[in-house]
Order: structure tokens, then sequence, then C-alpha cells
């Protein structure tokens, strides 16, 4: 076991845990349309994630310090790591034992893990398929693990991972300024700037050239196509509860998808409001009828 110099090497003297929560997100996380019994390690699940975000986007450490802290994480959370009395590090002895107690691959946490890894050590990429390779282990594994939560089928792994996949991919757009200017960090394929003859510094102007304009709404046909490969999930839900919040979500990633079809993200921040919220929530009004009967949530002991 690691000596007690080389544990503070690891974790530094900072815990780097922001004040951001699960009302700041721009989607519902374990809202009130979950069943209580699924909220407390879906909770963890996400202050796990929020604190590997919290370590990777910390302009204070180097690539290496954010490595070392997101390796380390991952340890604790697969048991080979004791992890010391800090916030940060005990997200994921919380997480690990709430997996554990309902029988839960740890693997849809650690696999987000190898995401922020990515982050920690690439800041361009040069494909679509690189993007959605990544949005495979930052975002997929989020729909996972909340339909093993509720224990269902894998024929809803793949319109899971449409949608989790199309609502990262919107988030970097929304964000694709800030995520430039403040982590030198730009998720936009670059052979599709280049055939637009635009840079990537073209995002720091104050709008949008029409090059740039174009890549958007090259990115936004993809998530077009994932959106609509997304629609099925609701209906591939059992879980009453969780359908229902399947189907506000897919509604409010195709909402979100159009304002940014209309609206020019580098010139303000395109985001989802109170308007979009209700809506999203009448049209998933439409799922709750039950097709067939799903047994309640149980802990695996």
């Amino acid at each position: 076991m690691a000596d007690s110099k080389n544990e503070s090497d690891v974790w530094g003297e900072e815990d780097v845990t922001s004040a951001k929560n699960m009302g700041d997100e721009n989607f519902p996380v374990g809202s009130l349309l979950i069943a209580p019994a699924c909220r407390p390690v879906i909770h963890a699940y996400y202050r796990f994630a929020r604190v590997a975000d919290d370590m990777v986007d910390n302009a204070r450490l180097s690539s290496e310090q954010k490595k070392g802290r997101l390796l380390a994480l991952r340890e604790v959370l697969l048991g080979n790591r004791i992890a010391p009395m800090r916030a940060d590090a005990q997200t994921a002895v919380r997480l690990r034992s709430e997996m554990l107690e309902r029988n839960l691959p740890l693997s849809l946490a650690s696999d987000l893990i190898t995401a922020f890894v990515m982050d920690a050590e690439k800041n361009r990429y040069q494909s679509w398929g690189e993007l959605l390779d990544y949005c495979r282990y930052s975002a997929n594994p989020v729909g996972r693990f909340l339909l093993a939560v509720h224990r269902e089928g894998d024929e809803t792994s793949g319109p899971s991972d449409a949608l989790c996949t199309a609502l990262q991919i919107v988030n970097h757009l929304q964000d694709v300024q800030d995520d430039l200017c403040k982590l030198d960090r730009c998720y936009l394929p670059l052979p599709w700037l280049e055939e637009e003859h635009v840079t990537v510094d073209d995002l720091r102007l104050a709008r949008s050239k029409p090059g740039v304009r174009r890549v958007f709404d090259r990115v936004l046909a993809g998530v077009d196509e994932l959106n609509h490969m997304a629609r099925r999930l609701p209906s591939l839900i059992r879980d009453r509860r969780m359908r229902l919040e399947a189907a506000v979500i897919v509604n409010l990633c195709a909402q979100l998808t159009d304002h940014l079809h209309v609206h020019d993200p580098i010139e303000h921040r395109v985001a989802l409001g109170r308007k979009d919220g209700i809506k999203a929530l009448l049209r998933a009004l439409a799922y709750l009828p039950s097709p067939k009967p799903h047994p309640s949530f149980m802990k695996v002991k």
C-alpha cells in the first residue's frame, strides 16, 4: 500500500470539489420522477462524476496531476485503493458501496474515468468517429447506468447510447467558446473546420463566421440522426417513472437541438428555458400508459 507521502502526491493538498450540484445541470439528474428507492445510488453516481469533472477542468492542475487523481479515484471505486478522508475521494467509496449493494457493474462508473483521462491528455479531435468514441465513455455509461438501476433490458442500450451521445454533443456546442477559452479544448472535428476554411481561433470571435456555422450545422445533422434513434427509448422502458424521465430528456434534447439550429452558440449561450421544460413534460405524458408490467425496484443483497 502506498505511504502517506505518496498519497499526498497523488491527491494533492486541495480538494477540488466544486459547489455545482444537480440543480445546475442542463438536464434532469435523479429528479422527482425517479422512484425514491433509486435516488441514493443515482445521486452518488452524479457526485462521483461531478468530482471527476472538477478534477479534469481544474486549471491549476497539470495534465499529469489530473490523470493521477482520476486514476486514483477509479482505483478507489474498484476497491484497489484506500481513499483518504476527504470529500472528493469519498465519492468513490460511497458510489462503490451503493453499486455493490445493488449488484450493478462498476464499469458503468469506471468508464467515465476513461473519458476524463482523455480530456486530460487531448484537447482536439480529428473526426466525427473520434468524437463518438469519446462519447462512448463520457456519456453513454450514464444512460446504461440509469437503465441498469431500473433493471431494464438490453434492447434499451442502443437508443440510450444515441440519446446520451446527442446530449453530450449539444452540450459541447453550447459551451464551444467557453471550452476553448477556459480549457483550450475543442470537440469539433478539425478537418471539418479546415474544409470550410476556418480555424479553431475563429471560435473566439463575437459571432460565428459562415464557415463555422456550416460546421455547426454539420454537427447538428449528426445529432438529428441520434435524436431520431433516441425517440424509441421511452417506449422500450418498462418502469413507468423511468419511462417518463427518459421521455422528458428525449424531448429536451430535441428542443435544444432545434434551438442550436436557429441560434448562434458563439454570439450567446443557447439554453433551454422554462417553456421548454413544460413542453417536454407535456409531450412525455403520452408515454405514461405501460404496455407491460414491470417488477418493483428491489435492492440486490
